[in-house]
């Protein structure tokens, strides 16, 4: 796949590929039982998600500011994999390596709106810990539900725009030499290094994501447990704080999940160079296993969904034993 022997649409001298060529995994044996891994993930992931979900809209005692972020949590776990896994099902294990240009782009779209979602919420919950330690008398004032839901509008509404204007930017650029993509979906950056013609927007846009989805994030959170840890430090019992610092131990769990294997490839990439078959099993797994692991964090960290859970196979039983 050197080259575009695709029938290509061209525009004011802008060609475009009728398909791309989705690369993945190249040269290992039997690596479509490492898709059908993933797939086995996606399908606990989705499961996983969909309890949590259906717990928050059912359940009124969790309609708090806690629990909407974590609904928006979830929310954007489901989205990521449904985006992402069933579309690598359909091209590795089902042989169908080509994606049309469209189809493309709305990959790529999905796949980073519902990724960097995670990433932003993240941060809103880490801003409730915030307020909800240090401030506790004004926490109510500050943050409540409607103050939420306003601010998860406002950043889905915002990343929609952000990610679109990101995606779209790809329609300017001309693909001229191959349509092979290095990775295992419609990737950005793999997808813009393609072109023959100038890329800058693109390049700076990728950096720009990067600094807005990784780094703010995570200056953001840091900033925001030292803000915790130097008012932990201030109550005058240990189990007073414990108590407080237990709080917190979902959302550290959360960002460790999301942020550390991002950080490993990002340091790996910048210390080696990651060979295209290592950056995808890397990449899909950072995106794979953090949507599936979280619901498990909210239900082992959580005593509100662990009664919840409780309360409802004991009712269960009951009628089970009744019959």
């Amino acid at each position: 796949m050197s080259s575009v022997s695709q029938s290509i649409s061209e525009n004011n001298s802008i060609v475009h590929p009728e398909y791309f060529f989705i690369i993945g995994l190249s040269g290992i044996p039997y690596s479509t039982y490492y898709y059908i891994f993933l797939f086995f993930i996606y399908i606990i992931s989705v499961i996983e998600n969909s309890v949590v979900l259906f717990i928050i809209v059912v359940d009124r005692n969790l309609h708090s500011p806690k629990y909407i972020g974590v609904f928006y949590l979830a929310l954007a776990d489901f989205g990521e994999t449904n985006a992402l896994i069933p579309n690598m099902m359909k091209i590795f294990v089902f042989d169908s390596q080509y994606i049309s240009y469209n189809a493309c782009l709305a990959n790529m779209f999905f796949v980073h709106f519902f990724s960097t979602m995670q990433s932003l919420t993240l941060v809103v919950l880490a801003y409730d810990r915030f307020i909800a330690i240090c401030l506790p008398l004004r926490y109510h004032a500050i943050v409540n539900n409607t103050v939420m839901s306003v601010v998860f509008v406002g950043l889905w509404a915002f990343n929609g725009g952000l990610v679109a204007f990101v995606v779209s930017s790809i329609t300017r650029l001309s693909f001229c030499k191959s349509n092979a993509v290095p990775s295992y979906y419609c990737d950005h950056g793999p997808v813009f290094r393609l072109a023959c013609n100038d890329v800058s927007i693109s390049a700076f846009m990728a950096k720009l994501c990067t600094a807005l989805y990784v780094v703010a994030p995570l200056i953001f959170i840091v900033l925001s447990y030292l803000g915790i840890f130097l008012a932990l430090s201030k109550i005058t019992t240990w189990e007073g704080r414990l108590k407080a610092l237990k709080t917190c131990v979902s959302h550290l769990l959360l960002v460790g999940s999301f942020f550390l294997p991002i950080i490993c490839i990002y340091t790996a990439a910048f210390m080696v160079s990651l060979t295209p078959n290592a950056r995808v099993i890397s990449t899909s797994l950072a995106y794979a296993v953090p949507p599936m692991l979280n619901p498990i964090i909210y239900v082992l960290n959580t005593s509100e969904i662990k009664d919840l859970i409780k309360k409802y196979l004991k009712k269960r039983s009951i009628q089970i034993e009744s019959v």
